[in-house]
Formats: structure tokens, sequence, C-alpha cells
């Protein structure tokens, strides 16, 4: 039975977009899409991973770059409600029993902006009203009376003293510094050195008597007076206490019955309560380097001891999700910050800074693995803290030096967070394969999809993706002609007829680029003609490297023929890709026999050119050769096998058929089309098998056709099984379609022959001889006279 080609509708699916109603003109009738597109498996698993909020459910969202991961994730994350989950806001206060240690509140969501004003309130009135408290006549005159009573207690003993002084003709002075001194009298004056000395000894001795006697009394009338100004002290204390406690009791009592039940809130109120009581001349006077460094603040003018970090505030009610594009250390977890006044370095906890995490508490926290892992410590910390659940603010500097450093400790905050990240395939193998801790911290694998099945519904749902892109990024709306443009080239990226590509980066590219097009246009719509305009200028950036290669074609210094036969020698075809593009290339691959044992000798693989999956395709068709010629008895020859003009690395199968059409044309010296190139690898009984980049190696060889000189009899010859793969240029299509060029598909290797040499395809009998005049036939023949030749040797 005769081999046919293609027909021109196989070669390309146009997308006719029947589910979309005919009132659609364009983008603009459309409603955006807001859910996950074509991944149904990953969707289930962030939904089964955000139902359970057990540590160690957190995500790893696995694919290729470009899928669009985070823009899919934060569009399902926003859409869905999670409402089951409490979310608390966050505040550091001062721990005035350790102030190294701030002490951290959690208060109910949206309740910490409110809780940090009243407070900053409260204390804004209270630096007014202790001061009045203390500056009025009540105060005073209680003050007064306590010193009146101290004075005439002190002035009542002393006076005695000096009475018994004077009596001893002794008097009791006070010296400048405040010193008490007892001096001799010569009647009403001081005794002098010379009339002191003038005295009898007698009168000396008694003098030095009395004084010894009176000193005795005047230390114990010190010590004395001394506890009765502690006394004083107390009862002038007590009595501040008393006035204070009234007035910051009415400003308090308030405060605290609006956070009666936040039992965590009144215990803090009362701390302050009792630590202002205890700190009165913060408020009172006191110097003015005191007061500065007591008030000095980068926010409002209060006490610092007294303000309230509102570190998290959750201004919504909605769970936060928060993208992390830079996790530092810092920016993850937090760091307490250092502030100078007048040359002192000072730090404390209104200072404390919050991290991504700490914004996150509560919700979901998304960021690129990569990322994670390449910023130093930060892995080994986010471990921590997800084993933990807490947020320990421990200082870096001082986790990695030996700085003796005084810093902060501060009291930990409960971590109750879904952190997804984002990686390929060999990241997430290498976190399984290395690191013990990844499997039982990220228990959920959420595996995008790089395509989705084509048919008319998703057509109709991917027209909705595509809307919601143009309404992110503000473009032109596309018509109902540029929508099906782009489906097509979607299936083009997908490499496939019956799928589209879900690497959203593409087409949101393709999208900016065409806008761009039109809106140079004037166009007030995107059309098909943008599309393509956009398409080929993309491909005229990227297509240098092409260009080039393309050139050693038309210079003739790349050698092919396009028409003609020729013995073992055939057109096969390969796949080069740059890092942002790929085109085909069609390489002559030439076969020479040789009398010897039968072996197949790949030129590639000696000098080490050849790949491991190219070598294993040599040795699969010289299994099919052997088995096919050498049932009986050895091949008596020896075959070199080469791509001709390669001098850089060769590796895959796709050539394997084509290899083993050479081999098999120069055993039976049939002559091989030249005018045809073949492409697809084969198993070990001549069966066809698939292959990639089928679009790119037929356009290849059209372009060199066109190059070398077009006939109506070239084509490209591909695995059956490749078919639905072909989403072809125009120019090829139209040649098709006009019996200029033919594209055809195989079973077997025998079928490729079979057009190759322009003989019918011919099955072997139940003896494994094929006809005479096939090309198998013949090469059997030819085998049998090199062995009949080598037995008559012998």
């Amino acid at each position: 039975m005769a081999i046919t080609a293609l027909d021109a509708s196989q070669l390309y699916r146009q997308a006719e977009l029947q589910q979309l109603p005919s009132s659609v003109k364009s983008t603009k009738d459309l409603e955006p899409l807001d859910e996950i597109i074509g991944q149904e498996r990953a969707q289930k698993a962030v939904e089964f991973a955000m139902s359970i909020r057990d540590k160690g459910y957190n995500i790893y969202a696995v694919g290729k770059n470009g899928l669009g991961k985070r823009t899919m994730m934060l569009r399902y994350l926003k859409r869905h409600e999670f409402q089951d989950q409490p979310l608390f806001d966050w505040c550091y206060v001062a721990n005035f029993d350790e102030p190294r240690t701030p002490q951290v509140l959690k208060l109910p969501a949206g309740n910490g902006a409110q809780f940090k004003k009243d407070v900053e309130k409260v204390v804004q009135r209270l630096v007014k009203a202790l001061p009045l408290a203390f500056d009025n006549e009540v105060y005073y005159r209680r003050a007064d009376k306590l010193k009146a009573q101290l004075s005439q207690r002190q002035e009542a003993t002393l006076s005695e003293l000096a009475a018994e002084a004077r009596e001893m003709h002794i008097r009791l002075v006070v010296s400048p510094d405040g010193d008490y001194q007892l001096i001799a009298l010569n009647g009403e004056e001081p005794h002098t050195d010379d009339s002191y000395a003038a005295l009898s000894e007698t009168e000396r001795n008694q003098f030095d008597d009395n004084i010894r006697h009176l000193e005795i009394r005047l230390r114990g009338i010190v010590r004395q007076l001394t506890e009765w100004e502690e006394e004083f002290s107390n009862k002038q204390q007590h009595h501040d206490e008393q006035v204070a406690r009234e007035v910051l009791t009415h400003f308090f009592k308030p405060l605290k019955d609006d956070y009666r039940h936040i039992s965590e809130v009144r215990s803090f109120l009362s701390a302050m309560q009792k630590d202002m009581l205890s700190n009165l001349d913060i408020f009172l006077e006191q110097s003015e380097d005191q007061l500065g460094l007591a008030y000095a603040s980068l926010e409002k003018k209060m006490p610092r001891r007294y303000q309230v970090n509102l570190l998290v505030s959750q201004e919504c009610e909605r769970f936060p999700v928060v993208v992390e594009e830079n996790p530092t250390y810092h920016g993850l977890f937090g760091y307490v910050e250092s502030a100078t006044y007048r040359g002192t370095v000072f730090t404390d906890f209104s200072l404390i800074r919050p991290g991504s995490l700490h914004r996150a508490n509560g919700g979901v926290l998304l960021m690129d693995a990569i990322k994670v892992l390449e910023r130093p410590y930060v892995w080994d910390g986010l471990k921590r803290a997800l084993r933990s659940r807490t947020l320990d603010l421990n200082s870096l500097e001082r986790e990695v030096s030996l700085s003796g450093t005084v810093s902060l400790a501060p009291e930990p905050v409960s971590l109750d967070v879904k952190i997804v990240l984002f990686g390929d395939y060999e990241t997430y193998q290498l976190l399984q394969q290395y690191d013990p801790d990844f499997s039982e911290l990220f228990r959920v694998t959420a595996d995008f999809e790089d395509v989705m099945p084509r048919d008319d519904k998703s057509e109709a749902f991917y027209v909705r993706f595509i809307t919601s892109i143009v309404h992110d990024n503000q473009l032109l709306q596309c018509d109902r002609s540029a929508l099906a443009r782009i489906i097509e080239y979607s299936s083009r990226q997908a490499d496939d007829q019956t799928m589209l590509s879900l690497h959203s980066a593409d087409i949101a590219n393709l999208l900016r680029e065409t806008h761009f097009c039109a809106k140079s246009a004037n166009a007030r719509r995107i059309r098909e003609t943008h599309v393509e305009q956009a398409l080929q200028q993309q491909e005229q950036r990227v297509s240098r490297l092409r260009d080039q290669m393309m050139l050693g074609f038309v210079q003739g210094t790349n050698l092919i023929e396009v028409q003609g036969k020729v013995v073992g020698q055939i057109n096969a075809l390969s796949v080069l890709a740059t890092t942002d593009h790929q085109f085909g290339m069609p390489n002559r691959i030439t076969a020479t026999t040789a009398y010897g044992r039968g072996e197949v000798l790949d030129i590639e693989h000696k000098v080490r050119l050849g790949g491991r999956i190219h070598s294993k395709g040599v040795w699969i068709l010289s299994a099919y050769i052997n088995g096919l010629l050498g049932k009986d008895a050895a091949v008596p020859l020896t075959t070199s096998l080469t791509f001709e003009q390669s001098y850089s690395g060769v590796d895959g199968d796709s050539a394997s058929m084509a290899e083993c059409c050479a081999i098999l044309s120069a055993i039976s010296g049939k002559a091989l089309r030249q005018d045809i190139a073949i492409t697809g690898s084969m198993n070990q009984f001549g069966e066809s098998q698939p292959i990639g980049g089928v679009n790119e190696k037929i356009e290849g060889f059209f372009d060199v056709c066109v190059i070398k000189g077009r006939k109506n009899t070239q084509g490209v010859i591909i695995p059956k099984r490749n078919a639905h793969n072909l989403m072809l240029k125009k120019e090829i299509i139209e040649a098709v379609n006009k019996g200029r060029f033919h594209i055809w598909t195989v079973d077997h290797v025998t079928e490729a022959m079979a057009i190759l040499t322009d003989t019918e395809v011919a099955k072997a009998n139940r003896y494994g001889r094929f006809q005479p005049d096939s090309l198998i036939g013949i090469a059997q023949l030819n085998i049998e006279k090199l062995r009949e030749q080598a037995k008559g040797k012998l």
C-alpha cells in the first residue's frame, strides 16, 4: 500500500472559538479570569494545605519558570476566604522588671493601632497632669507642714544641746560646709590659742572632757536627725505617691476598663502604672540631659519607656498574603535598630522593627526558593521558626560573631503562618535529597503543569485568561482574530495541536509587544496582524545564530543536497537552542562499509563527540540491522557512521532512523533521495518513536530548500506519533496545500526506506526474506554474496 503524505489541514489547528458567544467582539466583552487556569492538581494541593493548620503543612510550588505560579497563587488566595483563622495585632512594650527582655502583646486584629493611640493619649495627658498635681497650694501646704515638723524637731534637739554646751562655756556652731563644731568660750568670745594656752591644766582638761561628752551627744543627735530626715523623705514620697496615684488612677481606670477582656494588656497597664509611681521624676523636675534621653524618640515626644511599638497591625479582616521579593535575614525575621542622642548610642523595645514573617503571621508568606537558599542563614532561621512556631528576634550579628555587645532579647512572638516556596524541579530534588528537614516542614507539593488539554471549552477558558492579562496590564483590547491567533501561538509553544501552553509569562510578553505594535499603528484594538507583527519582530530579535548558520548554506560552506539521489547519504534533522530561541537545522549523515565483522563504527562516539543517548540509539539500530541481516550468520561488514561537518557534541536519538537508512543504503548500494529529510528515533524492532522539536526541524529543512532551490518533490519524513505536534508556519502549509512540499508520517523504518528509495514497502515473509528489488532485499542479497565470497576464500 502506498504511503500518502499529510494533508495541509493536518499541519495546523486553527482556533475556531466555537464556545465564545457571537456577541463577544473583543476582550472588553469578557470577564477576567480570577482563578488558577489548567492547574487542578496544584489547586487541590493548595486547598488541602490551607485547610490544615498543623505544623509542617507548608507548600512547595514546583514547576518551570514562567508558568505564572506566583500570579495564579495570589489570585487563588485573594479569591478564597479563610475565616476560621483568628488574626492578631502584635506590639512590643517595655518589660519594667527586665528591660533587656521587651514584652510582646497580642491583641485582636484591628485593636493594636487603637491601643497604641489610647496609651499615647493617656501618657501625653499625664505628662501635663502630673506636674500640675504637684504645683498647687494644697500640695505645697502639706509639704511645708512636713518640712516645718522636721525643722521644729531638729531645732528643739539642737537647742537643748546648745544650752547644755553654754552651761559648760562651749558654743555649738555650724560650719559653712554644714558640719557641727564645739568651740570653748572665753566669756562670750571663743578662746584664742593664746588665751586657751593661758588656762590652767585643770581648766583645759575640764574643757576637753566636756567637749568629748558633747561630741558623743552630738553624734547621737546627728544620727537622730538623719533618721528624721529619712522619715520626712518617706512621708514626702508617700505624699507624692498619694497625689500621683490619684492622678494615675483617674486616667488609667477608663483605659483598663476598655481592655478588660485582654488579660495581658491589663497586666501591662498595671505594671506601667506601678512603674510611673516609681519614676515620677521622669514627669517632674530633673536635669536637661536626663529629660532629653528619657524623651529621645523617633516618633512622638513622650517618655520612651511608656511608648507602644506597634509591630504588626492587621488593617483588614482578610488574612494577610505577603510576597517577599528579597528574603534577607533581617527582612524576614525583623531586627533591632539603634538610635543616637548627643553621641550616645542606645536601643530599646521601641526600635524593634518587624520582618515579613511578622506581617504574614496568621496568613501566607510567598517566596522564591532559590533566593531563600542564596541568602546567608535565612534557610536555617526559617526552619527553626517553623519547627518552634515562634519568631525569636535575635541579633544576627550576635549569632555569627564573637562580639560581646549588649543587645535586646525580645520575648518571642508565636508564629502561625503558611510558607509557599516557588522553585523548579532541580531545587526541589536537591532539598529532598540533602535536607532531611525539608520533607518534614514542606509536606505539600503543588506540582504545576506546563500544558493543558485543548478543546472548545478550554479555548473559551483560555480567552478569559488572556483577558485577565489585558486587564492587569491595562493593554488594548484584543479582538476575536487576535485571540484566536494567540491561542494558536500557545499550541505552538506547547508543541501540540491538542494542548495549550500554561507559560503565562510568554503570553503576557507577547500581549505587551502586540500592544506596542497596535499603539504604533494608532489602532484602537489588537488584531491578528498586530500579533503576527509582534511574533515576527520577536523572532527577528533572537534569530541571529540561526541566520548566521543559514548563511553557511547560502555561501556553500555547509554541504547539503536537496535534490538527486546518493548512496549512503541522508539528510537528518536536529534542533539547536539558545537561551531564548530554538530552531531546526538539517545535517548530512553518511555511512560507508568495508569488509569486517558486522560492527557499526560510530565516529562521533569514538572521538567523544557523541552523548550517551546518541550512542544508545546507534546500539539500538545496530541491533535492528543485525536482527534483520544477521540472523543466520554474522554480517561480514564494518560500517562507519558519522555526522558530516559536525565539530561539536551530538546527542539524542532522533537521528537513529536516518542513520539506519544510511547504513542499509550503504550495504545495499541503493541510493537515497536527497530532496527528503527524515527525523525520528526507532526501537530494536524498527518501529518509529516520537521526538521533540518536530516543527522547528521541518521549518529548518524548508528554509534550506528555499536557499538551495525549491523543488516540488521536497519534503520531510516524521514519526506518525508526532502528527499531533504539528503547528507549522503558513509558508509550509501553503506549499503543502499546493503540492510543492510534502510531510510523510511513518510507523516503521521500512516505510521511511520505501519513501527514500521510491519503492513499495515490502513485508518480510515467514523466513525473514524481503522482495529482491526492495532496499532490504538487495541488502540481504549483497550480504549473502559476501558470505559466499568469504567461504570461497577459506
